[in-house]
């Protein structure tokens, strides 16, 4: 059986690099498909949170894998070192690919292709390299990409009620993340048990969602996470004012400044909210 291995970042999951991977599939005859992605370091946030940095990697290789599967290609992946020419050498080594397949943004944007990463595996590799350019500025879809943001209720039922409203009425696929409270450790253990409850209901419910666990600071986890994923709207809950620490830091109208894509705010008032059902 042939092989493609498949190399993205932060356009894995683009309709281009989705197209390309389908036809040269289809040329190959079902070959067996490889997708990896470098975990890429967060620009925003003077310290890096790993287990943040690997969720992020794990959730663009997941909708990847998932959409590649939907076409019925047969795809497996996993997330490798930060450097990408790392990672493509030793996915080549131990994967054995006959061919690969390099998405990068368009050249104005795209670090890899200011590396000369193309041409360099091109070169080192031997192996036959298409480049994919995916602009996802332009790629549109029927599909709602949501970023929601939660820590102490992401539980709520109004933040639920909210997110299963929106994908009753269109399409969505919802990006979790969970804000750390503090440092690694038991804190991020806190949210990522925060993050699984979610997660379990609304697949239990039919909405399709991922997510992961985000810098203790919920700007700069949302920062991050529209570097990390796509983003076409923002939806952040929080406790009541009174009590919540994030609308003190006036992190609603800060967030609202520092995007171009919708931001909506749901409260919750978790001590005296039924659980979600």
């Amino acid at each position: 059986m042939a092989k493609i291995l498949v190399v993205a970042n932060e356009t894995l999951g683009g309709r281009g690099l989705i197209d390309a991977t389908k036809e040269r599939a289809t040329a190959l005859g079902a070959p067996e498909i490889h997708v990896i992605a470098p975990q890429n370091r967060p620009k925003a946030g003077s310290v890096i949170y790993d287990e943040a940095v690997r969720d992020a990697a794990q959730h663009r290789v997941d909708a990847t894998i998932e959409a590649l599967r939907d076409a019925g290609l047969a795809a497996s992946g996993e997330i490798m070192d930060p450097d990408p020419y790392t990672a493509i050498m030793d996915a080549v080594g131990e994967f054995g690919p006959d061919e690969v397949i390099i998405s990068t943004h368009p050249e104005t944007r795209s670090g890899w292709l200011r590396r000369d990463l193309v041409e360099r595996v091109i070169q080192d590799t031997g192996l036959p390299v298409e480049h994919v350019v995916v602009d996802l500025d332009e790629e549109r879809e029927d599909i709602v990409h949501t970023l929601v943001v939660a820590n102490q209720t992401v539980e709520g039922a109004p933040l639920f009620g909210l997110l299963k409203g929106k994908a009753a009425e269109k399409p969505h696929r919802f990006t979790i993340v969970v804000p750390q409270s503090g440092g690694e450790g038991h804190h991020a253990d806190t949210a990522r048990t925060r993050l699984h409850h979610l997660l379990a209901h609304m697949e239990e419910s039919g909405l399709k969602a991922t997510g992961g666990i985000g810098d203790p600071d919920p700007f700069t986890a949302i920062q991050n996470a529209q570097q990390f994923y796509r983003v076409d709207e923002i939806v952040i809950s929080t406790l009541p004012a009174q009590r919540s620490g994030w609308l003190r830091n006036d992190l609603i109208e800060r967030v609202k400044r520092s995007t171009a894509v919708p931001v909506e705010h749901v409260i919750s008032d978790v001590t005296v909210q039924e659980p979600v059902a």
